[in-house]
């Protein structure tokens, strides 16, 4: 008996799953004894006859050996042992073990199974030996999609009835009761034989006499099952209907080669559709940000200006919208076209495709040219918009200052012309022609005192000019007027100085006092009023040293207010005299004083008004020295987190170039450490955040420097826009050196090794191989180069001629070799298996042997053929291999 251990046939391959395993205890259901004793008769019959012979009952007929070592042979086409002719039970014994030993040699085992015990007619035990040899010789070879055995033959039956209606192949047998499923079989391979519209599921019994006649008479397949047993027994022997479903398999092993022609050109197409679909997506993708980036630039280069602060800020806001919401998911988006493009080349040189090269002006370096051309544009539209704030901010404290001094001015020259055009002095007395002598001296001397503030109008104006102020017209009419009107004083002054001249000969007195209050009343009252005009002067600074020196002028000019005061009462003091020798000596002046136009009333008014303004001065001073310590207090706050951002960015870059250079660990490694990296990365998000919202504090502000830092929004922000960029890049290519190690099989050892020859010759640490340094690469491994030949493999290595080498393309051209991947010839090859050997396929071979969405594909795809031999209608295959190969790959 034979009882075989592990160890005795280790190595061997069991080929009795363990489901398939003998159990004797199954055998106890009689209805499955007697589906057995049927379905493997029958099948050994099947063989038998090949030898002119057959068995009536198989527990006996195979008692003697002889016709279970001629099966073998049949089965196996090879010869056996001789047989014992003898009739005695050794002899007998001798011929089973024989078979036995026949067996087992094909590396199968024999679990329990005796030739004592077939010899004696062991019912069990000879089913259980029938089912081990259906089992090596009629199914263990059947493999589909890297399944085998069972598996593979319950798979081939799922695929070949997936397209008929109310057939579900999960087992078998309970998924065959119906019929359907032995009908679908035969009409899937020859569909003349049955009419499968016609058959219905509630009608088993003519379902499966139908299939088994059909079988039987056309396909040579013995009945072997009985519709009735089928259908009465609740769950039918599985190791009857696969050893009948094997038949089957073996009857239409023809048409297998078929399938697994189909199943490459299915696996080839799917890839090309994948390819195809990718190539779309990066053209789109390519269009959509070049078209926005189109789009963009004209706004980021209209540099003309508004003409008031409102507008320009609202321009500022924009822009700050475009860099907040609309420039970061398109800087993603230019980042996922990147890693799309490496990824699509990347495949296509796994699928021993041609490169990708994208239409006209899409490619990577057409990208990156029209994004330098935005950010270019961007960097310059920024610091215009600040500068012409700036400029509007100087023109509107220009244009009110202006206002002001004009105001003054023409309140000041209101009445005066017609004051000098008066002729008055035709009937004065000598005393009132003095008088209007010493009064027109002292309007000489006023007039003369605001020369000053007619020059710093037409000096404010002017400015207003070149600042090019968008009021500028009425700006320069009002300030001509104010001129015109100050020649024609001049002019007036002029002529009634030299009429009063002309008959001072004939007047002789003059009030002295009156003389000396008017002489020291004008230049004081112009003081007041030049005090006045600059403690209302409105002021502009951008640092606390401009503050301070304003409040250090200011407290200089409080210093001056004592004798300023003492001034005043001295002034007071004349007008007090003149009013005391009036009334003393009874002087007819009439009240007021013929000198000058000031009173002591006047004096003192404008005296109260310059000591109210000095505290009003004081308040506006301390508020915007509070103002720029706030201003200050913006810059340091800025300037501390971006002098720990900037170098945070610097360090981060320097980190992940490291990493997809050093050869720490295996590439899952490193793709953990650099997506440890980036959730890092993406975590310090809320500082940049922070940064820039102190950074629009600081622009609301207007603070235009910051002397605590060397770092501007602008520095951070490209940094961290590279940073993001850079580990999403490095990513893609360690995820890509995984595909392609994968796809290739290349073992870590390998990959460090080409590790550490890219980085000897990575000289720059750049993270590429230049022409040269390549070069050197492949004559320091054996290469002998001519210049043609470098050609050709740079050519390869780098497709896009961008004259370096990535590691990707280095990785790829070492392992090229060994790549296992489907070539033209193995394309052309399955074709012409579909196509019967014929030079040509037509439409009906492609639909019945691909899925409809792909026969579809390669008809849309295949040009009509036109050789001697062809028919109407008939496609060239060879067209389509060449369209997914190319030419120079045939």
């Amino acid at each position: 008996m034979y009882d075989m251990d592990q160890d005795q046939y280790d190595g061997e391959i069991d080929y009795m799953h363990q489901e398939d395993a003998w159990d004797r205890d199954l055998l106890l259901d009689p209805a499955w004894e007697k589906q057995q004793r049927k379905t493997f008769t029958a099948w050994c019959n099947s063989h038998l006859r090949k030898a002119g012979t057959q068995i009536d009952n198989i527990e006996e007929d195979f008692r003697d050996g002889l016709k279970l070592m001629l099966l073998l042979e049949v089965i196996s086409g090879e010869r056996l042992a001789k047989p014992e002719r003898g009739k005695m039970r050794v002899h007998k014994i001798s011929n089973v073990n024989k078979a036995l030993d026949f067996i087992i040699g094909k590396g199968v085992k024999l679990v329990s199974i005796g030739a004592e015990e077939i010899v004696d007619g062991n019912a069990k035990m000879t089913l259980g030996m029938i089912w081990t040899i259906i089992l090596r010789f009629a199914i263990q070879d059947i493999s589909v999609e890297e399944t085998s055995a069972k598996e593979g033959l319950l798979l081939w039956c799922q695929r070949k009835t997936a397209p008929y209606k109310n057939v579900n192949i999960q087992n078998f047998h309970i998924s065959w009761k119906d019929g359907l499923g032995f009908c679908a079989l035969i009409h899937r391979h020859r569909p003349e034989l049955i009419d499968y519209g016609k058959l219905r599921k509630d009608d088993p019994m003519t379902n499966l006499n139908t299939a088994f006649d059909v079988a039987e008479k056309y396909l040579d397949i013995p009945k072997m099952l009985d519709a009735e047993d089928i259908i009465s027994t609740l769950r039918p022997d599985e190791k009857a209907v696969m050893t009948y479903v094997s038949c089957y398999y073996h009857a239409f092993s023809g048409k297998q080669k078929a399938e697994t022609a189909a199943n490459r050109i299915c696996k080839v197409l799917a890839v090309n559709q994948e390819n195809e679909q990718l190539m779309e997506d990066y053209e789109k993708l390519a269009s959509d940000l070049l078209e926005w980036i189109r789009r963009t630039i004209p706004w980021l280069e209209n540099r003309l200006p508004e003409n008031t602060m409102q507008a320009m800020q609202q321009k500022l806001e924009d822009f700050r919208d475009y860099r907040r919401q609309h420039k970061p998911p398109k800087v993603q988006e230019k980042c996922q076209l990147e890693i799309n493009f490496n990824t699509l080349q990347t495949k296509l040189r796994l699928s021993n495709r041609p490169a990708f090269m994208p239409s006209e002006g899409k490619m990577v370096s057409d990208i990156n040219n029209a994004w330098g051309s935005l950010e270019g544009a961007e960097k310059g539209y920024e610091e215009w918009l600040l500068n012409e704030i700036r400029r509007l901010e100087r023109l509107d404290h220009l244009a009110e200052k202006f206002r002001q001094k004009a105001a003054i001015h023409e309140a000041w020259t209101e009445g005066k012309e017609a004051m000098l055009q008066k002729h008055d002095y035709e009937t004065a007395s000598l005393s009132e022609i003095k008088a209007l002598l010493k009064k027109h001296e002292a309007f000489e001397s006023d007039l003369a005192a605001h020369q000053d503030r007619v020059e710093q109008i037409a000096a404010i104006a002017q400015e207003l000019n070149e600042l090019d102020y968008y009021d500028s017209p009425s700006v320069n009419a009002r300030c001509q007027k104010i001129c015109d009107q100050w020649d024609a004083l001049g002019a007036l002054s002029q002529k009634r100085s030299e009429a009063l001249q002309r008959t001072e000969k004939l007047l002789e007195t003059i009030d002295q006092l009156y003389l000396e209050f008017a002489k020291r009343a004008a230049p004081f009252n112009n003081w007041m009023e030049g005090a006045m005009e600059d403690l209302q002067d409105t002021f502009i600074v951008h640092t606390i040293e401009e503050i301070q020196g304003l409040s250090t002028a200011h407290e200089q000019f409080k210093a001056t207010l004592p004798e300023a005061d003492k001034e005043r009462q001295a002034i007071l003091g004349i007008h007090n005299e003149i009013a005391k020798i009036v009334q003393t000596y009874h002087v007819n002046m009439a009240g007021t004083n013929p000198y000058t136009t000031i009173n002591p009333q006047e004096v003192n008014a404008k005296w109260d008004k310059v000591r109210q303004l000095v505290p009003q001065r004081d308040q506006a001073l301390i508020e915007e020295h509070a103002r720029q310590q706030n201003n200050e207090r913006l810059r340091r706050q800025f300037a501390n987190q971006a002098n720990v951002i900037g170098p945070w960015i610097q360090t981060k870059m320097e980190e992940i170039g490291r990493i997809s250079i050093e050869m720490h660990g295996t590439l899952e490694d490193q793709l953990t450490h650099l997506r440890q990296y980036e959730k890092s990365i993406v975590n310090y998000k809320p500082k940049i955040d922070q940064l820039e919202g102190d950074h629009q504090l600081i622009q609301e502000a207007l603070i235009f420097d910051n002397k605590h830092t060397n770092y501007t929004m602008e520095h951070i922000r490209v940094g961290w826009e590279q940073l993001l960029t850079t580990i999403a890049r490095t990513i893609n290519e360690i995820e890509n050196q995984v595909l392609t190690r994968d796809a290739k099989g290349i073992s870590q050892e390998q990959l460090n090794e080409y590790r550490a020859s890219f980085n000897h010759f990575d000289r720059k640490r750049s993270g590429f191989m230049d022409a040269e340094d390549f070069k050197t690469c492949l004559i320091s491994i054996g290469y002998n180069l001519g210049e043609n030949e470098f050609s050709r493999i740079m050519s390869i290595v780098d497709p896009n001629r961008m004259g370096i080498v990535t590691f990707q393309g280095f990785i790829d051209f070492m392992s090229r070799e060994t790549a296992d991947t489907d070539t033209a010839d193995q394309v052309v090859a399955s074709f012409k298996v579909l196509a019967g050997d014929k030079n040509y396929i037509l439409a009906d071979e492609l639909r019945r042997e691909l899925p409809p969405d792909q026969a579809e594909y390669c008809m849309a795809r295949m040009a009509p053929y036109t050789g001697p031999d062809g028919v109407p209608g008939a496609l060239d295959y060879m067209s389509f291999s060449t369209a997914l190969y190319g030419e120079s790959d045939l």
